[in-house]
């Protein structure tokens, strides 16, 4: 179909001569010499691409920008400013209203052809977008629920619905990033505590001088400057749940007293001498292995059994690849909204960079990528180059040749070859166990054993 472009400028010199070379180079080209006539083309005609002056009677460049940009239409088509002065503020100005580019007074016609064609791909590449996030379809979401359909998610989601009912204290273990405080939310919001508070206590951001007084509160005179009685952290907890997040860092001469608080429920304030008895729930969360830390005498033998009554392991990201995109899309329209900018979506190569790395901060490095990438884009399609993530993990995955090999492939054969790859590792790794090679890989079973027998592999 051939791409259609709008010339908007009052020179009628201009006009002809651009409209000429433009129809040669195979364009539909249609013009008009003020804003006011553009704006009425747009509002009957669908347009590829605007090549559009500054300065202008009755309706100028500025104006026009201004209103279509107010109706959301420079995303879907992209705008060439024509300029006498590419530095000014007007070229600026121009950017900052969306326009893609600008082009400079005298222009070469050579250079003016290639941005041109350089916009209307990226304007096929939008459109493709949008195609892609139609079949990734993923459903809208309440503010704080988590996202992930992959089987180890699938079994947090599990272990989550079994414990939120019960009184059970609870132990989240993961790598940082993985989402444990979501996951803490999560059990609070389902269980019978959900109108009560959730504390959250930060054990490693606590000072070791400040930690008994802030989890417990202090009287009024227990210590210079104690000018008042203050409630502390459990004492907030009051018929709702307390997260100790990081609960490893916590200081080996303060884990009898909290120890005493998990059994009997009670505790006395800094400074006081009655009992203070009070009902709340415990989570807690670790990005340490608290086995190893009993074992190197840092933690506490009966504290860790008394926290870990029901463990829940979070995954890693790269654990559970399948997550990724949907993670992505989430956090693409979170950003788009907070910075005012219309949310589009990810290329396939964007796609394929973010399924290739394997993100060591996990989900927490994902959204920061992803948010950058939203920066940049500035509501625009989301491309590969868009998408900057830390060399020291992405040169872990350029160390094999096979991967290299991967981006000289046509898109879907290096997704083929990819998932070849990715399966023939899991096997391998699984000593040729099927059902062990989909656990590692994230997949159902059910799935891995289609691939095996489909002509893909």
């Amino acid at each position: 179909m051939t791409e259609r472009i709008l010339i908007v400028d009052d020179e009628r010199n201009l006009r002809e001569s651009l409209s000429e070379a433009l129809s040669q180079a195979g364009y539909e080209v249609l013009a008009a010499a003020n804003g006011s006539e553009a704006y009425s083309i747009i509002q009957q005609q669908e347009l590829d691409l605007l090549l559009c002056d500054w300065w202008m009677p009755e309706m100028d460049g500025a104006a026009l920008l201004n209103l279509l940009r107010e109706e959301g239409r420079l995303v879907d088509l992209p705008t060439l400013v024509i300029t006498a002065h590419g530095t000014s503020n007007n070229a600026i100005n121009a950017i900052q209203m969306g326009a893609y580019d600008f082009v400079t007074k005298p222009f070469d016609l050579d250079d003016v052809l290639v941005t041109i064609r350089r916009a209307l791909d990226h304007s096929s590449l939008q459109k493709e977008v949008t195609r892609l996030r139609q079949q990734v379809a993923t459903r809208s979401r309440r503010a704080g629920e988590i996202i992930g359909s992959s089987p180890p998610m699938l079994d947090v989601f599990k272990e989550i619905g079994r414990v939120a009912m019960t009184k059970s204290t609870v132990l989240i273990t993961g790598e940082s990033g993985t989402g444990k405080e979501l996951v803490a939310k999560a059990i609070h919001h389902h269980s019978d505590r959900c109108k009560g508070p959730f504390i959250v206590v930060n054990c490693a951001a606590l000072p070791e001088n400040l930690i008994e007084s802030e989890l417990f509160g202090y009287e009024k005179g227990a210590f210079t400057g104690a000018l008042h009685r203050k409630v502390g952290k459990f004492e907030s907890a009051q018929g709702g749940t307390i997260f100790l997040d990081e609960i490893g860092e916590l200081p080996l001469q303060m884990q009898p007293r909290l120890l005493r608080v998990l059994q009997e429920h009670t505790f006395e304030r800094l400074g006081g001498a009655q009992s203070v008895e009070v009902d709340f729930r415990v989570i807690a969360a670790t990005n340490r292995d608290l086995e190893e830390e009993v074992t190197a005498g840092q933690f506490r033998n009966d504290l860790y059994f008394r926290l870990s009554v029901v463990p829940i392991h979070i995954p890693s990201l790269r654990d559970r690849r399948s997550d990724i995109l949907p993670l992505a899309e989430h956090f693409l329209h979170s950003y788009s909204g907070q910075h005012g900018l219309r949310p589009t979506g990810f290329t396939e190569d964007a796609i394929l960079k973010l399924q290739r790395y394997r993100f060591p901060g996990n989900v927490r490095e994902l959204e920061h990528v992803v948010e950058r990438a939203v920066l940049r884009a500035g509501g625009r399609a989301i491309t590969s180059d868009l998408v900057t993530v830390e060399e020291t993990g992405a040169a872990e995955d350029r160390k094999e040749g096979e991967l290299v090999k991967l981006l000289h492939l046509p898109y879907r054969e290096s997704i083929r070859a990819w998932e070849r790859l990715l399966i023939d590792r899991a096997l391998k790794q699984a000593n040729g166990n099927k059902a062990e090679a989909a656990r590692l890989l994230g997949i159902h079973r059910r799935l891995l054993y289609e691939k095996l027998e489909s002509e893909v592999l």
